[in-house]
């Protein structure tokens, strides 16, 4: 009887032991529930983050550019085209005088800024012209003294006035005599009075051919070099004029180069009719350095507009511009912080574009190439917050 006793009393302590620490780990874990939840709203805070502050400079350092969408959408056709030197692109530099080339300061090649020496041309015809602006220098000085001395004389009493009016003319007259000598001088290339005269480039570039040679004798007008500015190019493609109609100004689109590659540019012109019979004429403006003029290359252009586009066409951004974010599309926008990654509904896909049904006003700036750097910038952040 008392052998049962003692044990119901062990039994009874054991359990009581145990009731007490299963309650004391009951008040940890309500104790320390509020913590775990106040670090679970932390880490969903820091995960709700989608800007990634970086500077526009360190961007394009990194390789991100920053584009502005297009308007297009519907179909996609291949255009045929070409990479042409851009409007004032292109000088040509003529003899302003006639002249024999006493030296050639460049040669087929050369880097040239504008008013860079190509060649010293002598001149005797601008020897006459500089002769001719001395001596109309030195009647602008008589003609001037006269009419002073007459305006005295006039005021003392001692000419006419019809006297003291005609050397007031005839000052007035030399005066306009040397701004002719001047201009003259000027478009002769300002030469010295030994008609020597330096024939300098007019823009900055690349100089394709030169003409002149020494010794050689240039007629008034002829052809001494050529200089072409090679990072102001654009394409020029040729297109159905059907399709032309609904290619649209300011529309993005992807040219193949002649290395494979696809380089970024925007309509700048379209021109139904320009080159003649059923096609036209789309010139678009790279939007960074491309192949040398004379390069031929294609484009895919999406045309026409969906049916869930409105007026001006669906907006249109590069391929790579749309980045997937925990499972949703984005497309990095440009902001005063940095880019923030805008949720967005694409639509179709051709020619290396993404039309944009939601999300975009298309008067936003956005990461296109390189967009994918920022979304690893991104997910680096949020892993970060996890740890």
């Amino acid at each position: 009887m008392a052998r049962r006793s003692v044990i119901a009393s062990a039994v009874a302590l054991i359990a009581a032991a145990g009731l007490g620490y299963g309650a004391s780990q009951f008040v940890e874990s309500r104790s320390a529930a509020p913590a775990h939840e106040e670090e679970g709203a932390e880490h969903e805070e820091h995960g709700a983050t989608d800007l990634v502050p970086l500077k526009l400079a360190d961007a394009a350092a990194a390789g991100v550019s920053v584009v502005t969408p297009g308007r297009g959408g519907g179909a996609d056709i291949l255009l045929p085209g070409r990479v042409t030197l851009a409007a004032n692109a292109l000088a040509a530099l003529g003899a302003p005088v006639s002249g024999t080339v006493e030296r050639v300061h460049v040669s087929a090649g050369s880097n040239v800024a504008a008013g860079s020496p190509i060649a010293t041309l002598r001149s005797a015809d601008a020897a006459s012209g500089r002769a001719s602006l001395d001596a109309a220098g030195a009647g602008v000085r008589a003609a001037q003294a006269a009419a002073s001395r007459d305006h005295r004389l006039f005021d003392a009493g001692v000419v006419a006035r019809q006297d003291w009016e005609a050397s007031q003319a005839a000052a007035d007259k030399a005066r306009a005599d040397y701004r002719a000598a001047q201009a003259q001088v000027r478009a002769m290339g300002q030469p010295g009075a030994d008609g020597v005269t330096v024939l300098r480039s007019p823009i900055a570039g690349v100089v394709t051919r030169i003409e002149a040679q020494v010794g050689g004798f240039l007629t008034q007008g002829a052809l001494v070099a050529e200089v072409a500015d090679q990072s102001r190019a654009e394409y020029v493609f040729d297109a159905p004029a059907a399709a032309a109609r609904s290619i649209r100004l300011g529309q993005m689109i992807h040219v193949q180069t002649p290395d494979g590659q696809e380089a970024p540019a925007t309509i700048s012109a379209v021109a139904p009719g320009a080159s003649g019979g059923n096609t036209a004429t789309v010139r678009a403006t790279p939007s960074s350095r491309t192949a040398p003029a004379g390069s031929v290359v294609s484009a895919r252009v999406m045309t026409g507009a969906s049916a869930s586009s409105e007026g001006g066409g669906a907006i249109i951004v590069p391929s790579e511009a749309v980045q997937t974010v925990e499972g949703r599309p984005v497309v990095f926008v440009v902001e005063a912080g940095g880019f923030r990654a805008k949720p967005v509904t694409p639509g179709r896909v051709a020619a290396g574009s993404t039309e944009i049904l939601r999300g975009l006003t298309g008067a936003e700036r956005i990461a296109g190439k390189g967009a994918f750097l920022l979304k690893a910038e991104l997910g680096k952040g949020e892993a970060g917050h996890e740890d």
